[in-house]
């Protein structure tokens, strides 16, 4: 079979036929993420295979983007690994000492949802201004191939390509203990997308931009170089004695300009706008915010 020659891959449902397709945008230049939130057509080179896991060569068939999902499919995911406090410039706003090694915490594959759909504050989380949710770019890892026990200078050749992740957090919960995983694992509250940018198009994944913008207004606007462990060291950590097998997304940290740190907080709230910039061709993650309904039991 002759090599991939993709570039950029989104996974959608396409208006011809209403099944999943993978494709590569017709316009190289377009930003999915914009395009698909003004409604302006969006058209894609069909890729033949079935997910990116498998994706081969881009054809001549043109589809029509009906709904843009997720580069990777939730059970292909299987898990996503984070990395906590990995920018130096987050790191100094939330006044905590650089961590010696990557600080690894994990999310269920039921947080993901695909760009444009609504982040859900569940009533667990409520009302913000106690628990404070909040937004976070973050540059995605998506591994091609299993990886175990990889040296640093091979690191590379276990990626598939780059996307975005916006790992919301909800600090009250967060912050209460010394282990994340209650507060990170709420469904339908990590948007990943749009597209999948392939390291053949990704040389470099150290001089990313990274920004998010919430009701318009810029409030992180950061570059990969920041990191405190980059892409080659996070990869190959992470496979030291542990598998990463193909379809892991590893979302890598991020930036300076988080909501909980500010002055007064900026929290997320029903009805928001809350995009999410990555560079590189990935383009724009787009998610409304709406909070569930009714009250919660408290404990």
């Amino acid at each position: 079979m002759a090599s991939p020659n993709w570039t950029r891959l989104i996974r959608f449902i396409a208006r011809e036929t209403g099944r999943i397709h993978i494709g590569q945008p017709t316009n190289a230049q377009i930003d999915v993420g914009l395009a698909m939130l003004s409604k302006q057509p969006l058209t894609a080179h069909e890729i033949s295979g079935t997910s990116a896991l498998d994706a081969s060569q881009v054809t001549d068939n043109v589809l029509t983007v009906d709904r843009l999902l997720e580069p990777i499919a939730r059970e292909q995911i299987g898990i996503l690994r984070c990395l906590g406090l990995n920018y130096t410039d987050h790191a100094a706003e939330a006044k905590m000492p650089i961590p010696p090694i990557p600080n690894l915490f994990y999310k269920p594959i039921t947080t993901v949802i695909p760009p444009g759909a609504p982040i859900v504050i569940p009533r667990v989380a409520q009302p913000v201004e106690e628990h404070v949710p909040d937004y976070e770019v973050e540059l995605a890892i998506v591994i091609g191939k299993a990886a175990r026990d990889v040296p640093e200078d091979k690191a590379l050749e276990y990626v598939l390509g780059y996307t975005a992740g916006n790992d919301v957090s909800f600090r009250k919960y967060q912050l209460a203990i010394s282990q994340w995983g209650f507060s990170k694992s709420f469904d339908n509250t990590t948007p990943i997308g749009p597209c999948l940018v392939s390291t053949r198009q990704i040389l470099d994944p150290q001089n990313l931009s990274l920004k998010t913008t919430l009701n318009g207004k810029v409030l992180q606007d950061g570059t990969t170089a920041n990191q405190i462990f980059n892409v080659k060291q996070t990869v190959s950590f992470l496979s030291q004695g542990t598998t990463l097998l193909p379809g892991a997304i590893i979302i890598t940290g991020t930036p300076k300009g988080v909501g909980f740190v500010r002055d007064p907080p900026i929290l997320l709230r029903h009805g928001d706008d809350l995009r999410i910039f990555v560079g590189g061709g990935i383009g724009t993650l787009v998610s409304p915010v709406i909070e569930e309904k009714t009250p919660a039991s408290k404990i």
